[in-house]
Parts: structure tokens; C-alpha cells; sequence
């Protein structure tokens, strides 16, 4: 479902989801759950809302493909996925403080993937911003592997 603007109707459409590049994740979103950090992005409140979007970041599905140097995970695995990954070389990864780290922030903060800062999402052709580096609220998603 696309958030195309702040507190107007999601749309229910075909979105294409592109392959994971190297260091991501395609999962089959199984089920996924509504929390009120969507609601107020959506509701147009939250100041780093970014649209159009695709929301959602508490789902739980299966391991569909994987990109290049994804040794943790592989196709067929049961996953959650997680709105705050960690890209593991910074100083803040390193110390522990994964939730700190601010190379992923950076990308996931502004709706894109860090490798490319790019979004795996398009409908005609026009990219959808992701979202919390989740995106649920859509039947594939991408993600950093963490």
C-alpha cells in the first residue's frame, strides 16, 4: 500500500520491488501490524515523513533472495525484520551501541538503501521512498542485512 500523501487514503497497487544488490534482503511479507509510528508519519505530523512511501515496520516473513556477501540469512529463512540495522564497520557498530550507528540512519532516514541511495520500490517507473528501512505494508520488501 503507497502512501502518496499525508493523511489521504493508501493505495492498494502493483509495485514493483527491484532485487536486493549486495548487502540486502527481498523478503515475503507474512504478516505485518499497524503501530503509531505509521499512523503519525501518515497523519503528516512527523516532520522527517517523506512521501510517496510505503509504511509499515513490524512484519514478520520469509527470506525470498538475497544479494551479494548475505551470509546470515539465505532463501527459505523465517525473519523479522529490523527498522534499525546496523552496517557493522562504524565506530558505533563496533562498540556494541548497533543502535547508534549512523551510516544506516543516514540512508533509512531519508527513505533510500545505503548502497546506492537509491529506493527498491518504483510504480510506473517514479521511485517510492522506503520507509524506517522496513517497508511492510507491501507484499515484497528490501532491507539491509544486519
Amino acid at each position: 500500500a503507497v502512501a502518496y500523501e499525508a493523511n489521504k487514503p493508501l493505495v492498494v497497487e502493483d509495485v514493483q520491488v527491484a532485487p536486493p544488490q549486495a548487502g540486502e534482503v527481498r523478503i515475503k511479507i507474512l504478516s505485518t501490524a499497524l503501530c503509531h509510528t505509521d499512523y503519525y508519519t501518515w497523519s503528516g505530523k512527523d516532520p522527517e515523513g517523506l512521501f510517496p512511501c510505503i509504511l509499515g515496520h513490524e512484519a514478520a516473513g520469509i527470506v525470498e533472495s538475497v544479494g551479494e556477501g548475505v551470509t546470515d540469512v539465505q532463501p527459505g529463512d523465517h525473519v523479522i525484520p529490523c527498522y534499525q540495522a546496523e552496517c557493522k564497520d562504524c565506530k558505533m557498530c563496533k562498540s556494541g551501541k548497533t543502535n547508534l550507528c549512523g551510516k544506516v540512519r543516514g540512508a533509512t532516514g531519508v527513505g533510500v538503501m545505503m548502497s546506492d541511495r537509491k529506493s527498491r520500490f518504483s510504480v510506473n517507473g517514479k521511485p517510492i521512498y522506503h520507509f524506517m528501512g522496513t517497508s511492510t505494508f507491501s507484499q515484497y520488501t528490501v532491507v539491509h542485512d544486519v
